[in-house]
């Protein structure tokens, strides 16, 4: 049976086309089966990773033998299909008799792979090298292999691409990947005598790449770091790829004696920096592509606003993202996502006053637009039409005088326009607003408009 993820995926994907055709909802198709995956294959048991514990219990009572007839067509066989929320998945693993005594719960998730980390400038020489060292661990001049920076900005994702790398190549190296708390948990449990300490130091030496992930917890744990540095020299002496995440770089490692972290810092160290908001907007498209909505669903706006709002981490990228999510397929079905239904759906996550004040400047230059019979990219763009120009003035004096928004920040509304065209079209409207009455009317109408 395929054992390979790229096998298990080409099985779950003429799955999921052989059930499109058999399940007529689309709606719940999307929402219950779109993240579902393969988590493993043995014999005649295939355990299927969903999004949710929610979808696990909808599939197994009510779709479980449309499910299971559909994947014996693909595979002429009988098999046996659960299903499992993927984050009890790791509650449920089945390790070998070596892996359950030691990182029970240091799993792997296999979507995480080099494929669906989007780059940007921030974080392309960090992917690069973790390639690098995929493709050819244990080399000196890159071992071992430091990456650093704020929490959710993607090095769990590297480090679970490597894992899934190696082991879909078949290249043979054993990997163990762990995080820093379950590196303490370990040994803490083998804390009883030295034949266990060596037990589980032959047990960690025994893999070809170790993957410690957030190993700043450890700092200011004399004994356990003290461990650490003998397991890390007898793998680098013995050409293994070590590769460590961190908040910080290895000379700002607090509660490590120097040895170690001169240690971290003698292969090579890489940041990430937060993303762009174009990068986010980037990996914004490609969650929601591997999503139950459609990415034409939503306006290009509100793309740019999640990527703008929630660039500092890529973490808060997925809640927005997964409460708009709920919010328009559950709690609030609706087929196209705008600005007011994005506000509606992230205002718990919003400083409210800041973001009601966006949405009082786009109420304006629609207003405007559809008092002059224009659109509001028309008001917002560069055309000089006479109509179009004096409707675009008319928002920026509105802006201006009645939500007391500053000139530079005016600009950005209107395209990036400089704040001296800005303050240029406010001045020129406030100065024949005194001379002209058509004008005045205007104003009058628009403020009662807006006011209403």
């Amino acid at each position: 049976m395929a054992e390979t993820i790229s096998e298990l995926g080409r099985i779950w994907a003429k799955v999921l086309e052989n059930l499109e055709m058999k399940i007529d909802d689309r709606r719940f198709f999307d929402v219950f089966l779109s993240e579902s995956s393969i988590y493993s294959l043995d014999g005649n048991q295939m355990l299927v990773s969903v999004s949710s514990s929610l979808a696990a219990t909808i599939l197994s009572t009510k779709y479980l033998s449309t499910i299971q007839d559909a994947v014996k067509d693909v595979t002429n066989q009988t098999i046996k299909v659960k299903f499992e929320n993927s984050d009890n998945l790791k509650a449920i693993a089945k390790p070998t008799a070596e892996e359950a005594k030691y990182f029970k719960y240091s799993i792997v998730k296999p979507t995480l792979t080099f494929d669906n980390f989007i780059t940007g400038s921030c974080n392309i020489e960090a992917k690069q090298a973790s390639i690098l060292i995929a493709k050819n661990p244990g080399s000196r001049d890159y071992n071992p292999l430091f990456i650093y920076s704020d929490s959710g900005l993607g090095k769990t994702h590297l480090l679970s691409a490597i894992v899934n790398y190696l082991k879909e190549s078949a290249s043979g190296k054993k990997t163990l990947y762990c995080a820093a708390s379950d590196f303490l948990e370990e040994y803490l449990l083998v804390a009883n005598g030295e034949k266990e300490f060596n037990k589980l130091k032959d047990y960690i030496v025994s893999h070809d790449v170790l993957l410690i992930d957030d190993v700043q917890m450890l700092g200011g744990k004399e004994k356990t770091t003290d461990y650490l540095f003998q397991i890390f020299q007898k793998m680098y002496n013995g050409g293994k790829q070590i590769v460590i995440t961190s908040d910080k770089h290895p000379s700002e490692l607090k509660g490590f004696d120097e040895r170690l972290k001169s240690r971290f810092a003698g292969g090579l160290s890489i940041s990430i920096g937060a993303p762009d908001v174009q990068t986010c907007i980037s990996i914004l498209k490609s969650k929601i592509d591997a999503g139950p909505i459609e990415l034409s669903a939503f306006d290009e706006n509100v793309l740019e606003f999640i990527g703008q709002k929630f660039s500092k981490n890529i973490r808060n990228i997925d809640e927005a993202l997964n409460k708009l999510v709920f919010y328009t397929t559950t709690f609030k079905p609706t087929k196209h996502i705008d600005m007011e239904v994005a506000m509606e759906a992230l205002q718990p996550l919003l400083d409210v006053r800041v973001e009601k004040q966006r949405l009082s400047e786009q109420k304006i230059i629609s207003v405007v637009a559809d008092y002059y019979n224009l659109t509001p990219s028309q008001v917002t763009g560069n055309s000089r039409q006479g109509q179009i120009a004096l409707a675009r003035h008319i928002s920026m004096y509105l802006i201006r005088s009645m939500l007391d928004v500053p000139f530079t920040k005016i600009g950005m509304t209107f395209g990036g326009k400089d704040h001296s065209t800005v303050m240029n079209g406010v001045v020129k409207v406030e100065n024949e607003s005194k001379i002209n009455q058509t004008l005045q009317e205007a104003l009058v109408e628009l403020k009662k408009r807006l006011k209403s």
